[in-house]
């Protein structure tokens, strides 16, 4: 049976950068599918365009629901062997992502979860360094898995655990609660050293100190 790679992105209101981010992909990555969450702006047509697979949402419903309803429109297609979750903004690098999916099509792990704090190469500020480093030590305490950064949107995982995943938390805590459904299933799991490029772009958004916050208002309230 052949075997392929899905690319799943959350997508809402990435009008001006997410055609981009799929013609990087698509050399690499040929099947893409873009969960397009509810988007107000022309986000699910520059994507159709640019050559991904969209599925929309008729509403904003959050990153959580976007990602397991791409997980569940991949695992339709029978020669699918693993899935890399993406973001949209264009701060994942396609050569770390393919990188780890090598890890994973090779046998060495079950899931491979991205880490910026592995190498030098993301440079990050000081307070949500301090967010994400917090994050990782109470994940470590709750799951017992030793992470060194449990926000990180790039992952790759096998079509095994990717059908035993449900995520039931739409929005931020999807990703504390997909740890934790991580660390119950037990796969062979590594982390992979990547980088995060906090570009202009996603800087104008706003998106890293927003980050921060939902992130510690998780911590503090799930």
């Amino acid at each position: 049976m052949v075997s392929r790679t899905w690319i799943v992105i959350p997508l809402f209101n990435e009008a001006p950068i997410i055609g981009s981010v799929i013609k990087d992909l698509l050399p690499v990555f040929p099947h893409v599918v873009c969960i397009d969450d509810g988007s107000t702006d022309t986000s699910a047509r520059a994507a159709r365009e640019a050559g991904a697979v969209v599925v929309q949402h008729p509403v904003n419903l959050g990153q959580g629901a976007a990602l397991q309803t791409g997980f569940e429109y991949v695992m339709n297609d029978p020669e699918m062997s693993c899935v890399v979750t993406f973001d949209a903004d264009g701060q994942h690098r396609v050569a770390d992502a393919a990188d780890m999916v090598r890890r994973v099509q090779s046998g060495e792990a079950d899931v491979v979860l991205g880490s910026r704090f592995l190498d030098g190469r993301t440079k990050i500020g000081p307070v949500k360094r301090l967010v994400l480093r917090t994050a990782a030590l109470q994940t470590r305490w709750s799951t017992g898995m030793h992470l060194t950064d449990a926000h990180n949107g790039l992952r790759v995982m096998s079509r095994q655990v990717v059908g035993s995943i449900h995520l039931t938390q739409n929005r931020m805590a999807h990703a504390s609660e997909l740890i934790d459904l991580l660390s119950k299933l037990k796969p062979r799991w590594t982390e992979h050293p990547v980088e995060i490029i906090y570009t202009e772009y996603s800087k104008s958004k706003g998106q890293s100190l927003l980050n921060s916050v939902n992130i510690m208002a998780d911590l503090l309230f799930r």
